[in-house]
């Protein structure tokens, strides 16, 4: 069966779903924390690039979330969290999230997103491997798992090399 994905930007009507969505697709409720503390920090906080998906009835069961970062001192995004409500993982919804969440970065002008993830997933959507452009951590990550993609790739725009600094909230 073939879903219909209708993707936008967070209102502040979505705040609640969009908790509960993080609340049951993680074990523990640090991610949904972790929103709630991205949003309130305007060092981090993008106006538009928080996205949702809907089903066809409107029900929300999807988040995928982009901050302020940097790479060395170079102003990047970062990919984290991305959520999906577990029965309806698998069915495409994330993947339409993120899509959506990448495309309204390159529409603002965005130009690099990093993403600390599962190595089998993010390639997808054009993420490689963070270290093979010198791109890396403060912290032991498995190398794999830091990714990296330049949206603006039609413009020769190479992703920098350096230390990703993340946002306050992720403790990083």
């Amino acid at each position: 069966m073939r879903n219909t994905w209708i993707t936008r930007a967070e209102t502040g009507a979505d705040i609640p779903a969009v908790r509960e969505i993080n609340l049951a697709a993680f074990p523990t409720a640090e991610e949904a924390d972790l929103v709630d503390a991205l949003r309130a920090d305007p060092a981090a906080w993008i106006e538009g690039l928080s996205l949702v998906t809907a089903d066809e009835s409107g029900d929300l069961v999807g988040h995928a979330l982009l901050t302020r970062c940097h790479i060395g001192d170079t102003p990047a995004l970062c990919l984290a969290p991305c959520a999906v409500r577990p029965e309806r993982q698998n069915s495409g919804a994330g993947s339409a999230t993120v899509r959506a969440a990448l495309k309204a970065a390159a529409d603002m002008g965005e130009h690099y997103v990093v993403v600390l993830g599962h190595p089998a997933y993010y390639p997808r959507f054009g993420f490689t491997r963070a270290s093979a452009h010198g791109i890396g951590l403060t912290i032991d990550v498995p190398d794999e798992a830091l990714m990296a993609l330049a949206l603006d790739t039609g413009r020769c725009r190479p992703l920098p090399g350096g230390i990703v600094r993340y946002a306050a909230p992720f403790g990083i």
